[in-house]
């Protein structure tokens, strides 16, 4: 099974503020072991994630590439890997397609993984724009309490994402067991 997950708040650390370089980036706790765990039972992992903090000139594309070098060698460490990483690095204003909410990001993995569709993958995301491009995109809609994930359930309650099925877990890892536990969904 393909699952898609966000990176600010799933992943690594994230308090609202950007991060910028790569001595910046923690993961969260059981986080990258969550991603080995995954991989280890057969699942491909891709990450889709909004860096409009290139645009804004907080970091470059090095920064970035530092950062997702990390990740990848904290995740092979655990023996695990990462499949595919797509981001945006436009700001907010310029429109793009790739944007989360907007599913490019979701459009380029699914053509890396040569896909008809995202039928049955699985995306995990802290805010409601993952959940809304996780539902257009036709993906499963996770959401974790962790980074902003617990505002946006609070939004949830009072603002639902129509049409979407929402399942929430408090974290990576417990995602992780409830999907391994299950055997798959």
């Amino acid at each position: 099974m393909l699952i898609i997950l966000d990176r600010d708040g799933v992943i690594n650390e994230y308090d609202g503020n950007y991060i910028c370089s790569a001595d910046e980036w923690h993961p969260i706790p059981g986080s990258v072991e969550a991603v080995a765990r995954l991989c280890n039972a057969g699942h491909r992992i891709a990450i889709a994630t909004n860096q409009s903090g290139i645009a804004r000139s907080y970091f470059s594309s090095d920064d970035l590439d530092a950062m997702h070098d990390k990740l990848e060698h904290l995740v092979e460490a655990q023996g695990g890997c990462i499949d595919f990483i797509a981001y945006c690095p436009h700001h907010p204003d310029d429109h793009c397609r790739c944007r989360k909410p907007l599913t490019g990001l979701l459009d380029q993995i699914r053509q890396h993984f040569h896909l008809a569709s995202l039928g049955g993958a699985i995306m995990v995301g802290d805010s409601r724009k993952d959940l809304e491009a996780a539902h257009t995109g036709g993906c499963r809609a996770i959401l974790v309490r962790t980074g902003n994930g617990q505002d946006t359930e609070r939004h949830l309650d009072a603002r639902p994402i129509p049409g979407a099925n929402v399942t929430i877990y408090d974290d990576l890892s417990k995602f992780t067991d409830a999907l391994l536990s299950a055997g798959g969904w």
